[in-house]
């Protein structure tokens, strides 16, 4: 396997060293037979590796975030001779939950900024932390094994968690994410991607472009930096830093000819 060769296409560096090391993990999983696994991927790194593995032709691999809905996961490289059970087998010794159980005077109080605000303020490695799952009682976080007796140690030492409950579960004690969602009704003049991400992010057309250069905007899981990319419905969008959107409905046109689209919005 030549790294280099395999690499050459990729100008940006960050995408190299990502890339690099989902390499680095296929080799030691093939030499040592056993499981390999990275740290969380967000969501563009996701759609990265995704598309560097079906270039490959690579199958032996799995994307996993501790519950279907994730957006941070982890992935998992394993030998030919491994199936879908052998690996789940091995999910505990992937992840962990650090449970958060906040006092009743506290219940209701934090939103995910401020738990991940907190992990950020400890100085804490953000790539240890996959997806946070709040609910009036707390929040579980959901981290990598051996980073799971590190954020429990340090949480209590930030007020807002200090009288909070922390403790240590397995993966598969994970709460039931709350989803939450709100009906809303946009107008745009074509189906471009442009065009959404202008009215979702409820920002001018120029700003929506940068946003898609960002590589800030996902459609279906796939980074998508196509300004006219045609949109169509049950498409779900996700702009990061705005939220997650799913194309419910094209309901008819303006005199003027633009579509009224419904929109759920993850809230």
């Amino acid at each position: 396997m030549e790294k280099q060769l395999l690499l050459k296409d990729y100008k940006k560096q960050e995408d190299k060293m990502c890339l690099s090391q989902v390499l680095d993990k296929i080799q030691y999983s093939e030499t040592r037979e056993k499981i390999e696994y990275t740290d969380f991927l967000d969501m563009y790194q996701i759609s990265l590796v995704e598309n560097f593995l079906r270039k490959m032709k690579f199958q032996n691999y799995k994307l996993y975030g501790g519950c279907e809905t994730a957006e941070r996961k982890i992935l998992i490289i394993y030998p030919e001779k491994y199936d879908t059970k052998m690996i789940e087998k091995n999910y505990n010794q992937m992840l962990k939950i650090v449970r958060v159980i906040l006092p009743d005077e506290e219940k209701g109080k934090y939103f995910h900024r401020n738990y991940l605000g907190g992990i950020v303020k400890l100085g804490l490695k953000r790539e240890k932390v996959g997806d946070i799952v709040v609910s009036e009682e707390g929040a579980d976080i959901i981290v990598i094994n051996n980073f799971a007796d590190i954020l429990k140690q340090q949480l209590p030492s930030l007020t807002r968690f200090e009288s909070s409950k922390i403790e240590i579960q397995e993966i598969q004690e994970l709460k039931e994410r709350e989803v939450k969602t709100e009906i809303v009704k946009i107008i745009v003049p074509s189906l471009r991607l442009d065009n959404f991400v202008s009215d979702l992010a409820r920002t001018s057309r120029n700003k929506a472009v940068q946003i898609i250069d960002q590589e800030r905007v996902f459609v279906n899981g796939q980074n998508e930096t196509k300004v006219s990319k045609q949109l169509k419905l049950n498409d779900i969008i996700t702009i990061r830093g705005k939220g997650r959107f799913i194309i419910k409905e094209f309901d008819g046109t303006t005199r003027s000819g633009r579509t009224v689209v419904v929109i759920e919005k993850y809230i």
